[in-house]
């Protein structure tokens, strides 16, 4: 698309293909969920279920084409060598803006099994696309405030249920189980009410990720720590899709999985907490660091397209 185009008519073309793009793919992805739902069982979950993510992976994929259509930013990528489509991956990212999920899918579709993200429970009432995260198992979450968990201690620990049964689903085939852990998306506002001892990242909340090493932790094949930053300015989505979001810079970290965590009793056992809190913590100084100097680098505009470390779309 001609880079000339008036913004709003980009973003409309954007949002027009990403909808048909849509609206192909997910009635054919419920189509085989609902055998899934008549026929329950391992077996058929086997058989269905590299089906349904083939078909999440296809519009990831038609998603990746609009955006090539429509958009000229420059993407600034590293550490995708080496990355196994048929293992278990725990991926881990910060998280700033609804584009960030656009970002992790085109940059890993296919390089890795497909991600799953632990959502909000009242996002299961988005139109179609509700139906469709239900369809591949996407854990959906009722997340509570310290202050109704403090009047119904009995809901406490309910989403580490939820993220345990999910687990064991996904140990089935391989899958890249997807935690935000901040928990929400970062804005100034929340950093402040925090108090938050990172300059870029809220405080982690870790008792999804423990859940998840404690279920499936042999599986993995690494903990992808992703960093994404968006030196112009964080987007909108309605920013990304007219075109509106010059540079994306993205560091993939594999790191071994933490085998002393392996197993251990994160709920029950204080020492288990602890120990898992710092490393998550030392992660969390790390990726600020990453942050704070990705942040200040000079943008690498005059570097030519062709060299790996800054790309077009087109060659993402």
């Amino acid at each position: 698309m001609r880079p000339s185009l008036p913004a709003s008519l980009r973003g409309l073309t954007a949002a027009s293909l990403l909808a048909i793009n849509t609206l192909i793919w997910v009635p054919i992805l419920l189509l085989f969920a609902l055998l899934k739902l008549l026929v329950p069982g391992r077996s058929m979950r086997l058989w269905v279920d590299p089906v349904l993510l083939r078909i999440a992976e296809a519009w990831i994929a038609g998603n990746s084409r609009w955006m090539r259509l429509t958009q000229t930013t420059l993407w600034d990528v590293q550490g995708l060598e080496g990355l196994n489509p048929r293992s278990w991956y725990l991926v881990n990212a910060n998280h700033q803006s609804w584009v960030d999920i656009l970002v992790l899918q085109h940059l890993l579709n296919r390089r890795i099994p497909l991600l799953k993200f632990f959502l909000k429970q009242q996002l299961i009432w988005v139109p179609v696309m509700g139906l469709a995260w239900w369809a591949l198992d996407f854990p959906f979450m009722r997340r509570h405030s310290e202050a109704y968990l403090a009047k119904h201690p009995e809901m406490r620990g309910r989403d580490q249920e939820t993220t345990r049964r999910a687990c064991e689903k996904f140990a089935l085939i391989p899958t890249s189980v997807m935690n935000f852990l901040e928990g929400t998306r970062w804005t100034t506002a929340k950093h402040d009410r925090q108090k938050s001892p990172y300059r870029h990242l809220l405080k982690p909340k870790t008792g999804g990720m423990a859940v998840a090493l404690n279920a499936m932790g042999e599986k993995f094949e690494a903990v992808l720590d992703v960093t994404i930053v968006y030196p112009d300015g964080v987007p909108d989505f309605w920013h990304f899709l007219s075109g509106r979001v010059p540079r994306v810079v993205v560091r993939v970290n594999a790191l071994p999985v933490p085998s002393e965590l392996l197993g251990a009793d994160y709920a029950g056992d204080a020492a288990v907490r602890h120990h898992f809190q710092q490393w998550v913590h030392q992660l969390w100084l790390a990726k600020d660091d990453m942050i704070e100097a990705l942040m200040n680098q000079k943008p690498a505009l005059t570097v030519p397209m062709e060299r790996p470390a800054t790309k077009s779309l087109d060659q993402v």
